[in-house]
């Protein structure tokens, strides 16, 4: 059945730079969008700048720009860097258009002829330097709930509350330092707070396909903010905001313009709405109140609620359908440093592709950590270099390469029909579960199975040895039916990457002489099928490459690391006592030992490869003197706290993360049991 399939990315802010912690999303919806078009279901994939409020406005007045003048150029930059990283998509457009303008409008006057609107008087702080009423985001001060300080007006990045910023202790604006003052001003609110059953069904619900609108995790939040079984604590939501602000002026209430968050959303229809109008698609079949077609929103986790809360209620209550489904993810962290726009700690996508790095390296490093659930995940330039080069191209790449000049030279370029092949009847017959893992968004799980795939086949090189068959008389036949079974093992491996390595995928097939690589070339072989010429598809990433990249983002690489240490301080001094949030910061995995050898030139330090189910890291413990026999220890199962920071162990390495021992009487450390049965990527605690 072929499935008809909306999906979209949360939408670039258009006053600053594109960095990898937007890649994630972009490269993880981008994935699940490419494998959909392969299976060949009928999908689109939408985007645009969010290009409202106060601070484009500021940016702009700073730069000497009207507001459109900005954001139209910020919009080329930011779509020539995803374009450059590969994202596909069907259209990328901006939130200022006619389009957005006028679903804005309706969805407004819908809630409001639905009762869901009200207007109120309310007091409003306002920046007496300025002359001007502060939007949320320019407010800032301690969090009321858990009093981290130096916090957003809207939400808190440590513990995830929304509040009111009338709420914050201390305030003071961000434009200007002056405290501000209260003052009052009519708004208009959206009631979400009768929106409440609806939202505790939906949020608890499955979508057509039988599969949940949410994450565990993300349910699980929502849980604690409508309540439980109990009276909801859901606040209205403040939709509009007082002029100088760019954005859509409310309908019959001139100096008032729509939140930057009421339309925001609003511009994944608008989006599709011009695609639709472009190609001649039928935009209603898509957005009814009854669709049967699918849409599915790719955001980080820091906005979920307002995705599962504000925007899925603004649907609902203004006639239109409601999400399938919402994917969160977590952040992206630099060697174990958080990356922060605002704090200027990032790496930009326009400085990974000034430095002439391939955008199919982080492509693939980024899928190799993703899975469905919303967990940060930490981009090792250590482990990205080694993991690229092992992968890729020792593994991947090297197939074609070591077959392909056999194929071209013996036998005119024409492949043997191998299609009873039993090397390749183990790859193929990995096609659905393959193809569950990139539905299901286990990207991590895939790539490893894909890769273990691999090693057969690099397995299989190995024992039949072309390059010595060759000079053998009479075995020409067999060197013509190894090549040809190593080319279409080759094949089906691309296929099955062709959604993370779209370019790749694109210059094998030419390679193959394909039209392109769908996914039924991971169920079928060739036959007797002539191939061209092979060029190389992709080099090795050199350590120098790197460092060139690090150096171009050395000084927010560098602040990120100077403010660590204070940072650490502030919510774990040593001697304090630790109290149960600091506990659930520590993500403890059960992990398996695929091998343990001690380190040469260390008495102390034994290196650790272990399987953690979900990835293989290394991890260096000090515990060799416990160990004199450290290959012993291979097949355990260990405990290992899985965020723990990397660690430059001098000339040795980096480990990636902790391995838990216990201290004996002597002294020594010696590693914790695990119960039977338990599984590497279990959670401890």
């Amino acid at each position: 059945m072929t499935r008809k399939i909306l999906v979209t990315s949360a939408l670039p802010y258009a006053n600053g730079s594109i960095h990898l912690g937007h890649m994630v999303e972009h490269i993880q919806t981008d994935i699940w969008v490419r494998f959909q078009k392969l299976r060949g279901h009928e999908c689109y994939y939408c985007c645009a700048d969010d290009t409202h409020g106060t601070p484009v406005m500021l940016a702009a007045q700073k730069q000497g720009l009207q507001p459109e003048g900005m954001i139209a150029r910020v919009r080329e930059e930011h779509l020539a860097d995803f374009t450059g990283f590969g994202i596909g998509y069907d259209n990328y457009y901006s939130t200022h258009s006619p389009e957005n303008k006028a679903f804005s409008e309706e969805i407004y006057r819908a809630l409001k002829a639905n009762g869901k609107i009200e207007s109120r008087v309310i007091e409003q702080l306002f920046d007496p330097e300025k002359h001007m009423f502060l939007p949320d985001r320019f407010v800032k001060g301690e969090c009321p709930k858990c009093h981290a300080k130096d916090q957003y007006g809207d939400n808190c990045e440590v513990c995830g509350t929304t509040y009111s910023p009338t709420e914050l202790i201390n305030p003071y604006s961000a434009v200007s330092g002056a405290a501000p003052v209260l003052k009052e001003s009519e708004h208009f609110f959206f009631k979400l707070g009768e929106c409440a059953d609806f939202l505790q069904e939906w949020t608890s619900g499955t979508n057509a396909l039988g599969k949940p609108h949410l994450q565990p995790e993300a349910l699980n939040k929502m849980k604690e903010w409508l309540g439980e079984g109990e009276e909801t604590s859901l606040s209205d939501w403040d939709i509009s905001r007082d002029a100088p602000y760019f954005g859509f002026e409310i309908p019959d209430a001139p100096g008032k313009y729509f939140y930057v968050w009421l339309d925001a959303p609003v511009g994944y229809m608008a989006s599709f709405k011009n695609l639709c109008d472009r190609l001649g698609l039928d935009f209603d079949e898509f957005f009814k109140a009854d669709s049967q077609t699918e849409m599915y929103h790719f955001i980080g986790k820091d906005i979920l609620y307002f995705h599962a809360l504000f925007w899925t209620a603004m649907l609902k209550f203004s006639g239109y359908r409601t999400p399938s489904g919402i994917f969160a993810h977590g952040f992206l962290t630099v060697d174990g440093q958080k990356m922060s726009k605002s704090r200027g700690t990032f790496i930009t996508a326009k400085s990974y592709l000034d430095q002439g790095l391939n955008p199919e390296w982080m492509r693939y490093y980024i899928a190799a950590k993703l899975n469905s659930k919303i967990e940060d995940i930490d981009l090792n330039l250590n482990d990205f270099i080694s993991r690229v080069n092992s992968d890729l191209v020792g593994k991947y790449v090297n197939i074609a390469a070591r077959a392909s000049g056999f194929i071209a030279k013996r036998f005119e370029g024409r492949l043997k029909d191998v299609s009873d092949s039993e090397l390749l009847a183990k790859l193929t017959a990995q096609s659905e579960a393959v193809a569950e893992q990139y539905e299901n968004r286990e990207y991590a799980r895939a790539l490893r199975d894909i890769m273990a795939l691999a090693d057969i086949v690099n397995e299989y090189v190995d024992a039949n040895k072309p390059w010595e068959l060759a000079k053998q008389e009479g075995q020409d036949a067999r060197l013509h039916e190894v090549c040809s079974e190593l080319i279409n093992a080759f094949a089906v491996l691309t296929a099955y990457l062709a959604p993370v390595l779209p370019k790749v995928a694109e210059n094998a097939a030419k390679f193959l002489n394909l039209d392109a690589i769908t996914w039924a070339n991971t169920r079928q072989t060739l036959g007797e099928h002539a191939i061209n010429k092979y060029e190389h598809l992709m080099q090795r990433v050199e350590q120098q490459q790197v460092d060139k990249l690090i150096e171009a983002n050395k000084q927010s690489i560098q602040a990120a690391a100077e403010a660590a240490p204070a940072e650490a301080g502030k919510f774990a001094p040593v001697a304090e006592q630790a109290g149960f949030d600091d506990f659930m910061k520590i993500d403890m995995r059960v992990a398996k030992v695929l091998n343990c050898e001690a380190v040469e030139g260390s008495t102390k330090l034994l290196k650790f490869d272990l399987d953690f189910g979900f990835e293989k890291r290394v991890i260096f413990s000090g515990i060799a003197a416990s160990y004199p026999n450290p290959a012993e220890l291979n097949g355990r199962m260990v405990i290992a706290v899985a965020n723990f920071a990397p660690r430059k162990m001098a000339k040795f390495g980096v480990s990636e993360g902790m391995i838990l021992s216990a201290a004996t009487a002597e002294g020594k450390l010696k590693l914790l049991d695990v119960d039977a049965g338990a599984q590497p990527g279990d959670k401890v605690g």
